[in-house]
This record gives C-alpha cells, structure tokens and sequence, in this order.
C-alpha cells in the first residue's frame, strides 16, 4: 500500500503548493501506454520516500486547467514542488535512479 496521493483541480493547491514537504507531481493519463510503464516506480518511490517527499498523481485529462498552469505538453511529466515553486523536472519515463537523485537533492 502506497502513500500516493491522487490529486485534482480542487485539492492542488493545498496537497502541493502549501506542501511542508517536497512533492513529486506525476502528470499522467490513462491513454498513455510510458505513463502506465512509469506507474509502478512512482509507487515504489511513494512507499520509499514516505515521510520525507509527498509522491502524487494528477491525470491531466481531468485536470486540464492545472497541466496547462504548468504547461505540461508531453507525458509523463515528473515536476519536483518544494516550497510551492517547481524546482526540476522530468519527461518521459524514467529510470528510477534517476528520479531518486532528483528526489534526494531536496531532502
């Protein structure tokens, strides 16, 4: 069981910019065969990095006002938040190394 937060247009703003701690937003959508490759390494991170980095999804199909905000134009997209502002960023899929090298540049 994964602490992965699933995230909308209504609870972006609290889960993420008002975050205490780094979030890793994973933009993704259903359709989209890399982001369903990805899925199962952002589960791992969520259970490994479980206190220290919130871990979230938003599927940008329904919440195309927030991928627009941050002008998300390819998937999967991995946007690092830490005190409200992206700090890095991602696209396509990744190996999990990699993500975890951006992860702990802001632990």
């Amino acid at each position: 069981m994964s602490d992965e937060i699933n995230l909308t247009e209504d609870n972006f703003d609290l889960e993420v910019l008002e975050s205490k701690i780094p979030v890793l937003v994973d933009f993704w959508a259903e359709w989209c065969g890399p982001c369903k490759r990805l899925g199962p390494v952002v589960e791992e991170l969520s259970n490994e990095y479980s206190g220290k980095v919130k871990i979230t999804k938003i599927n940008v199909d329904s919440a195309p006002g927030i991928a627009s905000r941050y002008g998300i134009s390819g998937i999967p997209a991995l946007y690092l938040f830490n005190n409200g502002s992206v700090v890095e960023n991602m696209v396509g899929v990744q190996p999990k190394e990699k993500i975890k090298e951006m992860l702990d540049k802001q632990l």
